[in-house]
């Protein structure tokens, strides 16, 4: 645990030059990728905003971070290299600072340079977000006290007091370095507009039908990118998806597919097609809306957590959909997440369903609420929102609740949710670099997390987390993580984490040099992939 744990600037400083094994094939140069995207757009194209992959599987070849994930080893908690930067820091003044020396040479693509003061600015962007900027993930770094930018070369983070989570929290792949003189003359630029710094450039961009890149020949990583250009086509359907890849149309699409399409692909194509697989640190999530009777009654919420049996569920939809665990708040398998043992003692995981739901009606009828009739408001992508959100459906018919699904595109989902205006949502709980202090804060109030859309309010659930995200002692640290858990699911039934997502990455077999990882937000810059033909 501890290994896994460790404040990874301590790890040797690595490169990402153009190094393979003797017995392996060398990259090859030229060609268009054509990948779909599985979603029909995003609301904006602001990656320190928005949170749905529509955007970064569109968005992230356009630019550079400060540090990221190893692609080469891409689940990795620990592997982090520079991007941005020349070395990884070490860490001084008892873990609080944390300086960063940025590399020269570096363009944007209007042919501006980059310099230390783009990269602090971006990043108070995301951390301390000006008046009237929406920062998605601002509530992962509490510990961050200020940025400094003493010279062009010279990035400083202060920390107010060391913690586990903050070097897995600053290799988010969402951290796009922005120009700080276009947001000088404009702060929302970047929700309508691209441009970067990464591997490629944009050419065109058609709103929820396409977007297309070429090779930055200014790119400061040697050598790379490999390929001439890209495609990436939106589609929401998974057949378009699958009849997209056996025709040729595109090679792959990065989010995952079911166990039915790899299985039809792999028949129909043989060694045409490989396949990637794996565990994925992501989840949907069930969000009752606090705001909106009777869902401002905690006896309702509980009784739809405890109408749901997870673990049949989980049998049944794993052959169908891409889910497959049940879990709690934390990515299953990592060593804060919650045992079997530990979860079956919280609604919506007990192993009596027949007993669970009789407590259910129970509640409901205790609360006014018996003939409940609602409507949930879910994502307009089949895999597995639509099949997760059928589902629910028919558990909380179980207990004599009717619920309706308002299934809309991403944009008006994200809207909608933003707004306030839905009774109950099903929303995805996914996350980057295995973090899970920092991941959980997912779970805290809308008014610390912007993007938490139950609305609630919970000074305890607050409190723990506060004294859990200071906590250095791993052991400590997770007693403290399974309190804020059960305040979360079982005490406020706040919101419900339904069934996490297992990855699978069917693509054309000449897609070479890109890994799998165990979150479709990682490893997405295009820069390593190459096409064997």
């Amino acid at each position: 645990m501890r290994a896994w744990l460790l404040t990874t600037g301590l790890c040797a400083a690595m490169a990402l030059g153009a190094v393979w094994p003797a017995d392996a094939q060398a990259p090859k140069r030229g060609g268009t990728l054509n990948y779909m995207i599985a979603a029909d757009g995003g609301p904006s194209l602001d990656g320190h905003k928005e949170t749905t992959y529509a955007v970064l599987h569109a968005t992230a070849p356009f630019y550079s971070n400060l540090i990221r994930v190893n692609p080469e080893n891409p689940s990795s908690t620990t592997d982090f290299i520079c991007d941005l930067c020349t070395e990884m820091p070490v860490p001084t003044d008892g873990g609080l600072t944390f300086a960063f020396k940025i590399r020269g040479g570096v363009q944007f693509h209007d042919g501006t340079p980059l310099d230390a003061h783009d990269v602090a600015v971006s990043w108070r962007r995301i951390i301390f977000p000006p008046e009237g900027v929406s920062s998605a993930r601002e509530a992962a770094y509490p510990m961050v006290d200020k940025i400094e930018d003493p010279d062009d070369r010279t990035v400083i983070f202060r920390l107010k007091f060391p913690t586990l989570s903050f070097m897995p929290a600053l290799a988010d792949p969402w951290s796009f370095i922005y120009s700080r003189k276009v947001l000088e003359k404009d702060q929302h630029f970047y929700e309508r507009n691209i441009m970067g710094s990464g591997p490629f450039k944009l050419t065109s961009y058609e709103i929820g039908q396409a977007i297309h890149g070429e090779r930055n020949p200014a790119y400061y990583q040697s050598g790379q990118p490999y390929l001439d250009g890209f495609n990436g086509i939106f589609a929401p359907k998974q057949q378009t998806r699958v009849d997209a890849i056996r025709a040729d149309r595109a090679a792959l699409e990065f989010r995952g597919m079911s166990p039915s399409a790899r299985d039809q692909l792999v028949k129909e194509l043989g060694d045409q097609v490989s396949v990637q697989e794996s565990d994925w640190n992501c989840g949907n999530v069930f969000t009752p809306n606090h705001k909106k009777k009777p869902f401002d009654d905690v006896r309702v919420r509980k009784a739809l957590f405890m109408a749901v049996d997870q673990w049949h569920g989980a049998e049944a939809l794993r052959k169908i959909a891409i889910v497959r665990t049940v879990g709690g708040l934390v990515f299953p398998g990592s060593p804060f997440a919650a045992t079997r043992d530990e979860l079956i003692h919280f609604p919506g995981y007990g192993t009596d369903i027949e007993n669970a739901r009789a407590e259910a009606r129970r509640l409901l009828k205790e609360a006014g609420a018996e003939g409940l009739t609602v409507e949930m408001l879910n994502r307009n992508v089949d895999q597995p929102y639509i099949i997760v959100g059928t589902w629910l459906v028919d558990e909380f018919r179980k207990i004599g609740v009717t619920v309706r699904q308002n299934i809309v595109p991403t944009g008006p989902w994200l809207e909608k949710m933003r707004a306030g205006d839905f009774d109950l949502a099903m929303e995805a709980y996914c996350q980057m670099v295995v973090n899970p202090i920092a991941d959980s804060g997912r779970y805290l109030p809308h008014e610390i997390y912007k993007e938490n859309f139950a609305y609630h309010d919970d000074p305890k659930q607050v409190e723990i987390y506060n004294r859990m995200v200071r906590e250095t002692d791993p052991a400590k640290a997770r007693v403290l993580m399974r309190a804020y858990e059960n305040q979360v699911i079982n005490v406020g039934a706040h919101q419900l984490p339904t069934l996490w997502f297992y990855r699978i990455v069917p693509m054309r077999a000449y897609v070479k040099g890109w890994k799998i990882s165990n979150s479709h937000y990682l490893n997405q810059n295009l820069a390593n992939i190459w096409l064997d033909q």
